[in-house]
């Protein structure tokens, strides 16, 4: 990986660098939403979303914005779900695992996220990459939920990653 990974907020200002990846069917494959076609419902999206969250951010290479990574509240308060992703062009270069270490050290290791004690990541049967990026991060593997979430017109398999607050934080390259 050449250029430094980092994240920080998004801004409403995002929303070219944003409709970019978020317009490309094979980014959306696997997220809750359908490929964007146009920058207003994103740009709705950011605002109305993305920008109050509690943990949502722009992952960033040499400054641009490619993807996007979020540790989302559960209903248990000791729980966070992680969620990523990232533009193909920065696919199989380390760029994701750079920005989930960076996130869990920064939610963790910074308590930008009072009593989180757990982190999970709920990772498609079906996209091994993103399975590689949750384990390449620290992540432990602890089983696979069948037919756990309904996507895109069938049930799916799920495979549960967890980082507890009391694992050794990744390394940030």
């Amino acid at each position: 990986m050449a250029a430094e990974v980092t994240l920080r907020r998004f801004e409403l200002s995002d929303v070219d660098a944003m409709m970019a990846w978020a317009s490309d069917p094979e980014v959306a494959a696997f997220c809750r939403w359908e490929p964007y076609e146009s920058t207003a419902p994103l740009l709705a999206y950011l605002r109305d979303t993305v920008l109050p969250h509690p943990w949502f951010r722009a992952i960033c290479v040499a400054g641009a914005v490619v993807g996007a990574v979020s540790v989302s509240p559960t209903a248990e308060r000791c729980r966070g779900e992680l969620g990523y992703l990232l533009a193909r062009a920065h696919w199989g270069k380390g760029v994701a695992t750079a920005a989930v270490r960076r996130a869990l050290r920064a939610v963790l290791a910074g308590a930008e996220v009072e009593g989180l004690a757990r982190v999970e990541a709920l990772v498609d049967m079906d996209n091994p990459a993103s399975q590689r990026v949750a384990e390449k991060a620290g992540f432990r593997r602890e089983g696979v939920l069948r037919r756990h979430y309904w996507h895109k017109g069938r049930a799916r398999d799920m495979v549960i990653y967890s980082f507890l607050a009391t694992d050794p934080l990744p390394e940030c390259e």
